[in-house]
């Protein structure tokens, strides 16, 4: 391949995706600090006919009658049951909302909590893959697009004699800090 060829492509892949290339290092960097975002809660009694209990396919039907009936578009991430101890609840998690259902305070009735999410916790959140499906092809394509990067930005650096050994230094040393860092977690 031709070193023009490598350049345009290196060049429109990495215009093409440098706003979700700024998000994901952004979010996970702060991510690990502890800046997550925020979320604003509603919550809600749902009086039942019947006691709750762990069937996920009832759980998740009751909060989308309970989305339904605010309004709500259903999360995009998965349901999950979570349990406690003898307690358990139904966690549902998404880009926009995150829906938690919990036994209420009698037998007859079911916590219903909906977090919303802010746009900051919104990038967290699509980072955390739970978008819809669109997203995660999206990050897929961008994962794609980075490793394109990445090898022809190599590939354009080793052609040029001026900087192959630096190059090859940069590389060995990039192989033997993972190999360390692999091991040393």
């Amino acid at each position: 391949m031709s070193r023009s060829t490598l350049m345009k492509i290196h060049m429109l892949l990495a215009a093409f995706m440098l706003p979700v290339a700024i998000m994901y290092p952004l979010t996970g960097a702060l991510y690990t600090w502890g800046v997550k975002g925020d979320y604003e809660v509603s919550k809600y009694v749902i009086n039942l006919e019947t006691p709750l209990t762990k069937n996920k396919e009832q759980l998740i039907e009751l909060v989308k009658q309970s989305l339904i009936k605010r309004d709500l578009a259903i999360p995009t991430g998965k349901a999950k049951i979570k349990t406690a101890g003898t307690s358990f609840q139904l966690e549902w998690t998404g880009a926009n909302r995150d829906v938690i259902l919990a036994p209420g305070s009698n037998l007859l009735s079911a916590q219903l909590q909906i977090k919303e999410t802010t746009q900051y916790r919104q990038l967290v959140q699509l980072h955390k893959a739970k978008g819809g499906t669109g997203f995660k092809v999206y990050a897929a394509i961008f994962a794609t697009a980075l490793l394109v990067m990445l090898i022809t930005g190599f590939i354009m650096a080793i052609q040029m004699p001026k900087y192959r050994k630096s190059v090859l230094f940069s590389m060995g040393a990039g192989v033997v800090m993972f190999i360390s860092m692999v091991m040393s977690s």
